[in-house]
């Protein structure tokens, strides 16, 4: 009884600290306020989360021996996924992977509420899954602990649902940029990848929050890049050329990447016991890093000995440690890892654990531009191109890649390594990467799930308003039903008690047959000799289409164009369930549109 009354004490202080604030403070200041304090928030979840990584990794990996193949690969990882499948199962009790697509679909849905135990659940289950050797990013986690953070605080406050969209974006920038120190970054991984309007609404609280959580991370962690980048030679405009071709060979492996994880996510999904996923993926991840040790967890230290120049060093901990001086041996060894990393983070994934792609995407990209510039450098052809310079140009170019998103590749790239010296490279990469993946793929890796179910918000507000309906709330089910065996007379009864002029034909199953049209018995349906002679399998036909259930918007208006109906059928695995208008569709949208302009 006591606890009661303090909560309802502490609701009505609440309530009138609500109500204080919408009388003396306006909703825009109020917001930019609500993003620094969500950027503040986001920059120590992300330290906390960067903490917890290493404190796990450091503590497993101290007993590795850089000299020779190590048996504990075979088995951190599986732990690690059976401790999160146990946290997730038992304490979670919900689905957090894919956090990125989360948001995204939050955004996409102009509803932007996350629960609660999203902003603890990703950040121990990912810190878990990395530490332990899990071949996934960080990234997706935190920007999904940091949405919630915004999201959350917005609902404390009783916000609109628009402020908690904005919320919603700048947990999302503030986690970005306090995990790379890279403000603009964290701006345009919203801008681009949740594809958050950019508009004056929001420009500004995204700044704010992505600024804080860069602060947070430069007072903690000091000012010197993610990656340690010296640059060993200028650029020169003669070295164009192959920073072109860099960007098409970049923008295939991310084309390679974005499908082989795709193929192997749906293999996962068709396991449905997670004894059997985790018995798969722990196999898979397991023995991929055994073989080829720089899978383990992010990759990060990989990336850097590249940059540093140590490229000897990718062989450390593996079997193939004395052949760490042979030229050709390190460049199949390292492609070897550009094509196995999909599968060992689709694997971590699919197991239960709880990964990003971002970071595979970097270590791919960084991979990937080294070994580009290696194999140049040693074939003979004269060619003496930088591989550090090569290896960040590959990051900006498979990122890009990856998540179409061009401008966030290029400022992530040079904010998290200091390379502002190649921003001209980086932009010719990161641009053909991103043109070539777009003929053969529309959407980001992130998106492309929202986009095969039909629930993507876009930029193109016709497509975004289309998404925003949903069939279920435009089924008119006012017709009345007429079976097969029915004769004209108790046909004509029941047209007497409707409205309408259009029924539909239905057998004891209630699957749809067809449909009678009013029109098509007027000159029979007032001649009582024909009422006992004539049925429903006589004058009934069949609609001109059929909308399934499941079908998005934008379908069902080409449906619609294509058969020039008015009203088409609705069923759900051929059972009928009511009827769709055009008319009410425009009704509909006009009224959608009209909000989400206003918002």
């Amino acid at each position: 009884m006591a606890y009661r009354e303090r909560h309802n004490r502490w609701t009505d202080l609440w309530l009138k600290i609500i109500s204080w604030r919408e009388k003396h403070i306006k909703e825009n200041n109020f917001l930019i306020l609500l993003a620094l304090v969500v950027g503040i928030l986001c920059g120590f979840a992300a330290q906390l989360l960067k903490f917890l990584i290493h404190l796990i990794s450091k503590l497993l990996t101290s007993y590795v021996q850089e000299d020779t193949a190590n048996v504990l690969f075979l088995i951190y990882p599986v732990i690690g996924i059976l401790i999160v499948t146990l946290f997730v199962k038992y304490l979670v009790k919900d689905n957090i992977s894919h956090g990125v697509t989360r948001v995204l679909y939050a955004i996409s849905q102009r509803k932007s509420r996350l629960k609660r135990k999203n902003i603890w659940a990703s950040l121990i289950s990912s810190s878990i899954t990395i530490g332990f050797g899990g071949s996934v990013g960080a990234e997706g986690p935190i920007v999904f602990t940091g949405a919630s953070i915004g999201s959350n605080i917005g609902q404390a406050f009783r916000l609109s649902p628009r402020i908690l969209m904005i919320l919603v974006g700048c947990g999302a920038a503030a986690g970005i940029a306090g995990i790379f120190r890279a403000p603009i970054a964290g701006m345009l991984f919203t801008l681009e990848v949740l594809m958050l309007d950019l508009t004056g609404a929001t420009v500004m609280p995204l700044l704010v929050s992505s600024i804080s959580g860069a602060t947070v991370a430069y007072v903690l962690e000091g000012y010197n890049a993610e990656f340690f980048f010296s640059q060993t030679e200028p650029f020169f405009t003669r070295k164009i050329p192959y920073s072109i071709l860099l960007g098409i060979v970049s923008g295939f492996v991310s084309l390679y990447f974005t499908r082989a994880m795709f193929g192997m996510e749906n293999m996962f999904s068709k396991l449905k016991r997670p004894s059997l996923k985790i018995a798969v993926g722990g196999i898979i991840l397991a023995s991929l890093i055994f073989l080829f040790p720089p899978l383990y967890g992010e990759g990060y230290e990989s990336i850097n000995n590249l940059l540093e120049g140590n490229t000897s060093s990718i062989v450390d901990g593996s079997f193939f440690y004395v052949d760490r001086h042979s030229t050709w041996f390190l460049s199949l060894y390292i492609a070897l890892i550009v094509l196995t990393k999909v599968f060992a983070t689709s694997a971590t994934n699919g197991a239960g654990g709880v990964g990003g792609t971002f970071a595979p995407s970097l270590f791919v990209g960084a991979m990937t531009g080294f070994l580009f510039a290696f194999v140049l450098n040693n074939l003979d052809l004269g060619i003496d191109i930088s591989n550090q310079n090569f290896a960040l140009m590959g990051m900006a170019g498979v990122m890009s890649g990856v998540m179409h998103a061009p401008l966030m590749a290029i400022f992530l790239t040079a904010e998290m390594t200091g390379g502002y010296e190649l921003f001209l490279p980086l932009l010719i990469v990161s641009t053909l990467s991103y043109m070539t993946i777009r003929i053969f793929e529309p959407y980001s890796i992130y998106a492309m799930r929202l986009a095969k179910k039909g629930e993507l918000l876009t930029h193109e507000k016709d497509k975004a308003v289309l998404t925003l309906l949903k069939i279920d709330n435009l089924i008119e089910k006012d017709f009345k039903e007429v079976h097969p065996e029915m004769n004209l007379k108790e046909v004509v009864d029941i047209i007497s008690q409707s409205n309408r002029n259009l029924f539909p034909v239905t057998d004891s199953d209630g699957q749809l047959k067809g449909v009678v049209l009013l029109d098509d018995i007027r000159n029979i349906m007032f001649r009582s000799d024909l009422y006992k002679k004539m049925h429903v399998t006589r004058f009934m036909s069949m609609p001109p289409a059929k909308i399934d259930i499941s079908d998005p918007m934008d379908k069902v208006m080409k449906i619609f164009d294509k058969t020039n109906a008015w009203n088409l059928p609705v069923v759900d695995q051929g059972i009928y369930i009511g009827f769709v208008s055009k008319s009410k569709i425009f009704n509909s949208y006009r009224r959608v549109l009209r909000h989400y302009c206003d918002d």
